[in-house]
């Protein structure tokens, strides 16, 4: 059994972090401060890079590569910022793949070329107010009326939906019921530009503050019927497909975290002194560390192990069972490891002289987008054959 990155995917590895260390580190103080949200020129040096067409296909301008070279990309991005790191993860997870999968052939020639080369955006509306985990409760209706949707409704917490390089946000929407009586849930393709879209004012987050996150608006938008994206009333079907992607790509996001963590917290430890001696020789921090190496290398190996089985082909069901395995684990593993950074830092982890400060303020919503902590056990669990609601 092998548990090592292939040489391509670790050569790789090296040119994300250099492109990482040297194009956005040096940055990421200013443009938090300057306020902006996500700086285009970020987007920029990432499509440059060919980091949006990762998994896309070669036809529609990407590299068809695997998961696996994804989440390498989303690792490093997300150890020098983890705004950026979920704008990759979204653009491509939420806004490129559901198109690649599901969209028909005009829709992927329409959209995918400049989604894949980075010169715009895409987001997927599912959450809403009042349907977050039980997204399935989605109140957004779309009635097909003389071949065009018209869509009303709202959206929440919609990543990359209102930049002014995003270009379409594909929606979920009650279009009717089924035979069960149950709600029929089908995704529709929404141009920005579309009268009747609004993104509303972008919100003020505990973190991710150069990640664009808006509330959405739709109030009596119209579309042409082909802008349904799969098959109507699979909308949510196809949508959870897509999320066990996510969910891998989320943890190693995770994953980048954790490891930023423990780098700076090493360097720190044999820096400062107290009582005369480096903190790191104090068994309180050392063992502090050592633990954290290990939550670093378990988040590892269970993201790379998830993202491998679906890379492999492997049977669907096992797929879903390590991602939420590895976006569990990784995602609470993160959380810990800016607790403990914080701690070994001391004072200065309270401040924004390190970044320290703004790796704690973003580690807590890995506990909670593309299905929390709570979603996850309760997907485990039932992978375990157990009846848990």
């Amino acid at each position: 059994m092998s548990f090592a990155l292939s040489e391509d995917h670790e050569s790789f590895r090296k040119v994300v972090r250099d492109f990482a260390e040297k194009a956005l580190a040096p940055n990421i103080e200013r443009w938090e401060a300057e306020g902006k949200g996500l700086p285009t020129e970020a987007v920029q040096g990432m499509a440059e890079l060919g980091l949006f067409g990762l998994t896309a296909e070669e036809e529609y301008g990407g590299a068809g590569a695997d998961l696996t070279t994804l989440c390498v990309a989303i690792e490093e991005i997300g150890r020098v910022d983890q705004s950026l790191g979920i704008t990759l993860e979204a653009a491509v997870g939420l806004g490129i793949n559901p198109i690649a999968t599901y969209g028909t052939a005009e829709q992927k020639a329409q959209w995918l070329p400049d989604l894949v080369a980075g010169r715009a955006l895409a987001g997927f509306g599912l959450t809403e107010p009042e349907a977050g985990s039980d997204a399935g409760g989605t109140r957004t209706k779309a009635v097909l009326t003389d071949g065009e949707w018209v869509i009303d409704g709202s959206k929440a917490f919609i990543t990359n939906s209102g930049h002014e390089m995003t270009s379409v946000v594909t929606v979920t929407a009650r279009t009717g019921t089924t035979a069960d009586g149950n709600a029929e849930i089908s995704a529709i393709m929404v141009p920005t530009n579309t009268p009747g879209f609004t993104a509303e004012p972008a919100y003020r987050k505990l973190g991710w503050h150069l990640s664009d996150t808006h509330p959405l608006t739709y109030d009596n938008v119209r579309v042409p019927e082909a802008n349904l994206l799969g098959e109507r009333g699979r909308g949510f079907a196809q949508f959870l497909n897509i999320l066990d992607d996510g969910r891998i790509a989320i943890s190693a996001l995770a994953v980048g975290l954790a490891q930023a963590c423990l780098d700076h917290s090493v360097a720190y430890a044999l820096e400062r002194k107290a009582f005369g001696q480096p903190i790191g020789k104090k068994q309180g921090v050392a063992f502090q560390l050592a633990d954290l190496q290990v939550a670093v290398e378990a988040s590892r190996l269970l993201t790379y192990k998830a993202a491998w089985l679906k890379d492999s082909g492997r049977p669907v069901q096992e797929v879903k069972q390590a991602a939420s395995i590895a976006k569990l684990y990784s995602s609470e593993a993160a959380v810990s490891a800016t607790r403990t950074a914080a701690q070994i830092f001391g004072g200065y982890g309270f401040m924004e002289e390190y970044p320290i400060a703004r790796f704690y303020r973003d580690a807590k919503i890995l506990e909670i987008g593309e299905g929390t902590s709570e979603v996850q056990r309760i997907l485990i669990s039932r992978g375990l054959g157990l009846p848990v609601e």
